[in-house]
């Protein structure tokens, strides 16, 4: 894994800037990579609309996906800097980072721009 990976979400450039830095473009591209699979889009919805930190033991069934799977899914979006990851004893809960909601909503926002 790449520290681009890591900082991927704070490192973004809008998609509407005039010109992205090599840099930009690339944490640009491994924000949408993280979010390249229906699974990780699944995963990300169902955070957004818990209304707070979910289980991972409670997004086997949701998303129809075996635990360790689930796991891989969660560590790719936790790298890419969208998910934060709070250990409860045994049990990992995860949530949404609020900046990196705000920050992915700036990216993808091309409103104005063409057509």
């Amino acid at each position: 894994m790449s520290s681009a990976t890591l900082d991927s979400v704070a490192c973004c450039g809008p998609l509407a800037a005039p010109v992205l830095s090599d840099d930009e473009a690339a944490a640009t591209a491994e924000l949408f990579k993280a979010l390249a699979d229906p699974a990780r889009v699944r995963i990300v919805n169902l955070l957004a609309t818990a209304g707070e930190p979910v289980c991972a033991c409670n997004l086997n069934e949701p998303v129809g996906l075996s635990q360790p799977t689930v796991s891989h899914h969660l560590k790719k979006l936790v790298d890419a800097g969208l998910l934060e990851r709070e250990q409860r004893g045994k049990w990992a809960y995860f949530s949404l980072k609020r900046d990196a909601v705000e920050k992915l909503a700036a990216v993808a926002d091309l409103k104005g721009v063409c057509c």
